[in-house]
C-alpha cells in the first residue's frame, strides 16, 4: 500500500504568490518573535504547510523553521501533508519539520510514510524524524527490521535510526538481541557498536559485540567481525582467531579482516596456517591481505586504544 494523495483536498488551500509568500513568513516570524501568533489558528497553520512547496529552498526552511517553533499545535498538519499531499516536495519538507518537533504521537505516521511513500526523499525524511523522536521509536523500527514485508532498503533506514539514538535505547537493544531475528540481531550490533565506540569501558556493549561473533547467522558474525575490527578491540583476537577455521567461508574472510583492522602482530602465524589451509579463493585473498598488512606494521609501533 502506497501513500495515496489528495489533489481536491490540496487544491482547497489557495497557492500565493510569491510575494504574498514572503509576506507571510515575515507576518509570522513577528507574531512568534512578539508572542501574538494564535497557536490554535489552524487556517494559518495549513497555510503555512501549504507554503513548504514553494519553489525557493530558503523559503521552504523559513517555514519548515517557524512550524517548529510553532511545535504540537502544527503536528496534525503536518501528519496529514506528510500521508496526503500530491506534492512531494510538501511531504519531504512535512517530514524533516517533524524531525524539528519530535513529537512521539507522529511516530505510527512516519513509519507508515517510511514503508510506503515511494518517493526516496520522503522516506529518508521520515527516517530521519524517527531518529531525532528517539527511544519512543526504537520498539516500530525494531518492528520494520524484524517484518518479511519490509524492504532491504526499510531496513536499512530503520538500521541506521537505531544507530543514530544509539546510547539512550541501549537497554532495548540489549533485550532485542535475543531476537530471532537475524536482521533485528545485525541491526543491533551496528548500534551497539555506535555506543561503544563513544563508551570505551561499556562492558556489556563489548561483551555482546564479541558474542556476536559465535552467532549462528553468518551475516550477524560478520557484522559484529567488522565493528570490533574497527573498534581494534583486543580481547576480540581469541575468538577472531577460532573464527579463521569456521565452516563458512564469509566468516572466515571477516575473522582474518578484523584481526588485519585490530592490527595484532601476534596473529601472523595464526593467519598464515589459515592462509595454508585456505581453500576459497575470495577468502584466500583476504587472508593474504590481512598477513601482508601486519607484516609491514613489525616495525611499527602499536596503534591501539585499548592498550592502557
Amino acid at each position: 500500500m502506497t501513500n495515496t494523495p489528495d489533489p481536491a483536498r490540496n487544491s482547497q488551500t489557495l497557492l500565493l504568490s510569491h510575494e504574498e509568500t514572503d509576506e507571510l513568513l515575515d507576518q509570522v516570524n513577528r507574531q512568534l518573535a512578539n508572542g501574538t501568533f494564535s497557536y490554535q489558528d489552524q487556517e494559518i497553520i495549513k497555510q503555512m504547510v501549504e507554503c513548504l512547496g514553494d519553489t525557493r529552498g530558503l523559503v521552504r526552511l523559513g517555514f519548515a523553521e517557524a512550524l517548529g517553533v510553532v511545535g504540537k499545535p502544527a503536528v496534525d498538519t503536518l501528519i496529514d501533508a506528510l500521508l496526503h499531499h500530491s506534492n512531494e516536495v510538501v511531504r519531504r519538507a512535512a517530514g524533516k519539520t517533524l524531525t524539528l518537533i519530535e513529537d512521539p504521537v507522529a511516530i505510527p505516521h512516519l513509519i507508515h510514510a517510511l514503508l510506503n511513500d515511494e518517493d526516496t526523499v520522503v522516506q529518508a525524511s521520515a527516517i530521519g524524524a524517527l531518529a531525532r523522536i528517539g527511544i519512543a521509536s526504537v520498539t516500530p523500527l525494531l518492528e520494520v527490521l524484524a517484518s518479511p514485508n519490509s524492504s532491504e532498503s526499510n531496513k536499512g533506514h530503520a538500521a541506521w535510526g537505531l544507530a543514530f539514538i544509539g546510547a539512550p535505547a541501549k537497554d532495548k537493544l540489549y533485550t532485542a538481541y535475543n531476537c530471532d531475528s537475524p536482521a533485528v540481531r545485525a541491526a543491533v550490533v551496528g548500534a551497539i557498536a555506535k555506543i561503544a565506540q563513544e563508551d570505551r569501558h561499556d562492558t556489556q556493549s563489548l561483551n555482546l559485540l564479541v558474542n556476536a561473533l559465535k552467532d549462528t547467522v553468518a551475516d550477524v558474525r560478520s557484522e559484529a567481525a567488522a565493528v570490533l575490527g574497527n573498534l581494534k578491540y583486543q580481547p576480540a583476537i581469541p575468538t577472531l582467531l577460532d573464527l579463521l577455521h569456521h565452516p563458512e567461508a564469509e566468516t572466515r574472510q571477516s575473522a582474518a579482516l578484523s584481526l588485519m583492522k585490530i592490527g595484532d602482530r601476534q596473529s601472523i602465524p595464526a593467519l598464515q596456517t589459515a592462509l595454508d589451509q585456505e581453500s576459497n579463493p575470495q577468502t584466500s585473498k583476504a587472508i593474504n591481505l590481512a598477513v601482508s598488512l601486519l607484516q609491514k606494521q613489525v616495525d611499527s609501533p602499536p596503534d591501539n586504544d585499548w592498550i592502557e
